[in-house]
């Protein structure tokens, strides 16, 4: 696959996040020649690079620089030109405490074009009202009752996951390392713990929790309400009631850990997982070895929510491949039939465009890939 340097306004994008700065990939609907750009907040840890659909295009990207700390930056040109909100996601009368990183950011429902949330460690969300320039935290999830139970992940404490009902802009569910999903029906007056039937097994004795799972990526579709999926520490899952309660769908996979989680974008039935070995909780193993199971890439894919998986390989290294994908590394466009993306912490991104029958490298030596993310123009 071919690429240079250089791009006009594509009709597809790549919105690449890395730990070295943000990148964009470019290419016409038929997805065959991609065009990199120049690097972009560069030096940045880019957690996550998303467009918000609604406004023209506009790009949003999480930073979190060595120095200046964690900012939010703006493009409405695809990267030709770039502000930072004057008034990005920080902490205020909080006894001194600092915020560390933002991880996430969703652009809000297209009833409200000017609303987009953002999520950030310590775990803590925000609101903007004005196109991202501005931010106000909503302290009622971090002061809900059970916070002060909550511990840290490998990634710290942080709230990574948004996801909205497009059709009621005030229900809103939450993801927390090490704490779980939290849902509001009120847009975000009151939460409440969503996790019955999700595991927790690295907590000694734990059943029935109310909270204190991990998730690791959450996401709603479009195109049913209430319908959720969500890949955990535990396992995959999935709700049909807005989070009241998860269906374990993990039967078939190699194993219940990982992080990369995508939806196809017009079958709510359909969805993509990266299944990882742990073996963090090896005892054999003193450090991170998360890699993808069995040194075997495949990505997973079922058509019926959960109920069957099939593997897909073809195209896709399957020896001595010791790779591994982070929760914001898997994305979907929305062309017929529908691309799905994948970045790696080793800076490939592999890509199918059909589907996941078929895939190709889009792109390697990258550094390590945070986030991937799809625009549409």
């Amino acid at each position: 696959m071919s690429y240079s340097k250089g791009a006009s306004m594509p009709e597809v994008a790549l919105l690449v996040g890395t730990r070295k700065g943000a990148f964009v990939l470019s290419s016409s609907a038929a997805r065959k020649k991609w065009e990199l750009s120049e690097v972009y907040c560069r030096g940045g840890d880019v957690y996550h690079f998303v467009q918000d659909a609604r406004n023209g295009g506009a790009v949003y990207v999480a930073v979190n620089y060595m120095i200046w700390g964690a900012e939010i930056h703006i493009s409405h040109d695809l990267g030709k030109t770039w502000t930072t909100a004057d008034s990005p996601p920080k902490f205020a009368d909080r006894d001194g405490k600092t915020l560390n990183k933002i991880w996430h950011i969703r652009p809000g429902g297209v009833s409200e074009p000017d609303v987009l949330y953002a999520g950030a460690a310590p775990a803590s969300l925000f609101r903007s009202d004005d196109g991202g320039n501005s931010w106000q935290e909503i302290r009622s999830i971090a002061d809900h009752p059970t916070s002060e139970h909550w511990f840290p992940g490998l990634g710290g404490l942080c709230l990574h996951s948004i996801a909205l009902d497009e059709r009621n802009p005030a229900r809103i569910w939450v993801g927390i390392s090490a704490a779980g999903v939290f849902g509001t029906g009120d847009g975000g007056e009151s939460w409440r713990p969503l996790n019955k039937n999700v595991r927790a097994d690295f907590i000694p004795d734990a059943k029935d929790l109310e909270f204190g799972q991990c998730p690791h990526k959450l996401l709603s579709h479009p195109a049913r309400s209430g319908l959720l999926y969500q890949q955990n520490h535990c396992g995959t899952y999935r709700s049909d009631d807005c989070g009241e309660t998860w269906v374990d769908i993990t039967e078939g996979l190699p194993s219940r850990f990982g992080l990369a989680l995508g939806l196809h974008p017009h079958d709510p039935d359909t969805l993509y997982v990266l299944p990882e070995d742990n073996a963090i909780e090896d005892g054999e193993v003193g450090g991170d070895f998360r890699i993808v199971s069995g040194n075997k890439f495949r990505v997973f894919r079922s058509r019926n929510g959960g109920s069957d998986w099939e593997a897909l390989t073809n195209g896709l290294p399957q020896k001595n491949a010791y790779l591994h994908s982070m929760r914001e590394g898997m994305a979907t466009d929305s062309l017929d039939p529908c691309g799905v993306y994948i970045g790696t912490t080793n800076g490939q991104i592999f890509y199918s465009r059909d589907e996941g029958d078929n895939w190709e490298l889009l792109i390697d030596n990258l550094p390590p890939i945070n986030s991937v993310e799809v625009a549409q123009f």
